[in-house]
């Protein structure tokens, strides 16, 4: 067994110790039977959890000798459940999760690396920046599978209505954006809704297009940065919202599932929504509603989105290593890759499962320009800061919606995003 950190290992103990008895991952029957590995998945829907149940299915008839056995694990609480199953040597083999928050299991050395058993076909694959969020310490440790983009959906006779020329080609510039916004903010119409209730998601996911990385260093030695690059999107949004009013100003303070109500009732002429839910628009949307998915929005530096990709990790003390990263490798197949995005309304983690799916859904729903942001991913640095998640949490959030609510300005906005840094990393 490796040698493990203590910011996770101290966690939990008393329910380590209840789960000590436990055996860690799958192994055959005692008596030469076939190895099963144990696969926790996080899949939810039911479209998602019936393309994984093929993919074991079709893996379990073509591999007698190793079977797959899912254990099916909702997303809520599953953060601290990995803690109590890696502390009492019950985690399972294959761990199905997202990059942002396998990093400080693999800092502490309860992740498999994979680097050796990744085939060279699939590393060339993969994005290198979407490759790069599951790369720690040079260690691959896990598999991207599945991200989302942030898109803008438009009701495109209200564009229509008010003379825009409906964007086309492989991007659209920010300023775009906000032009078309104010032309389309008419009566009781608003230009865009966007759920920002919580917004440093979105703020640090689209930050890359401006030049904005937040943060230099890993772990506990990374440093803050908010310059320009870092305040121009919360700034955009503000001008927007407040100078050109072309913002449903309800919106800012709601979630994306909430603000899109506002889109279907033609309250706004666009919304800035995750990719995913163009499946729920083609579901739920007024049929007479005629909308359309706009070219992936573009920066002073590009289109640049950061990626957090889902993720499959191994066990490091999994007595079948190997074994589970050939599942991993078989479940990233494009074939299967490109069924299981169809199924979650997402984009495919590699290169060739997105051809697939853009072959099969051409513009369906707006499928291909959502597809094609998938090769804007660009390296997260936050997914490698040990203080992150308490920092969006206590310090960015906050800070960003009152900066929204123009309780403070943006000088007070950076001065709080870097002083709350510094106050928690201290």
């Amino acid at each position: 067994m490796k040698t493990r950190g203590v910011s996770i290992a101290a966690c939990l103990t008393v329910s380590a110790l209840l789960l000590a008895a436990c055996s860690s991952g799958g192994g055959d029957d005692g008596d030469g039977g076939p190895v099963t590995l144990k696969f926790q998945s996080l899949s939810d829907q039911p479209a998602a959890i019936a393309a994984t149940e093929k993919i074991v299915d079709e893996w379990n008839t073509d591999h007698p000798d190793v079977q797959v056995e899912i254990v099916p694990t909702g997303w809520d609480g599953v953060y601290d459940k990995l803690i109590t199953q890696f502390n009492g040597g019950a985690a399972p083999d294959v761990i199905h999760y997202e990059a942002a928050s396998i990093v400080p299991f693999a800092r502490d050395g309860y992740l498999a690396d994979l680097s050796e058993y990744m085939s060279d076909e699939r590393k060339a694959d993969i994005p290198e920046g979407v490759l790069s969020s599951v790369t720690v310490d040079d260690q691959v440790v896990a598999y991207p599978t599945e991200l989302q983009s942030y898109m803008v959906f438009a009701n495109k006779k209200l564009l229509q209505d008010a003379g825009v020329e409906i964007p086309t080609g492989d991007t659209m510039t920010w300023d775009q954006l906000r032009d078309i916004a104010k032309a389309t903010t008419k009566g009781k119409t608003f230009g865009l809704g966007w759920g920002l209730s919580s917004p440093t998601a979105a703020f640090m996911t689209l930050a890359p297009g401006f030049g904005g990385q937040y943060f230099t260093g890993t772990g506990t030695d990374a440093k803050i940065t908010v310059g320009d690059g870092e305040m121009a999107l919360p700034e955009l949004v503000d001008a927007m919202a407040h100078q050109d009013k072309s913002i449903l100003p309800v919106t800012l303070t709601q979630s994306g599932s909430e603000a899109i109500a506002s889109f279907y009732a033609g309250q706004t002429a666009m919304t800035v929504q995750g990719s995913y839910q163009a499946a729920n628009i083609a579901k739920d949307a007024p049929k007479d509603l005629d909308w359309v998915v706009l070219p992936p929005l573009a920066g002073p530096e590009g289109a640049g989105q950061a990626a957090n990709p889902q993720t499959l990790s191994v066990n490091v003390d999994s007595e079948h290593v190997k074994e589970s990263a050939e599942f991993i490798e078989f479940f990233t197949e494009p074939d299967n890759l490109a069924a299981l995005n169809e199924a979650d309304a997402l984009i495919p983690a590699t290169t060739s499962a997105q051809q697939v799916l853009a072959d099969k859904l051409g513009d369906e729903n707006g499928w291909s320009t959502i597809l094609a942001s998938g090769q804007h991913f660009v390296s997260a640095p936050y997914l490698f800061v040990d203080a992150y998640a308490q920092w969006k949490d206590t310090v960015a959030t906050p800070a960003y919606q009152r900066f929204l609510a123009q309780e403070t300005d943006a000088d007070e906005l950076s001065a709080q995003l870097t002083d709350g840094w510094d106050e928690i990393t201290k």
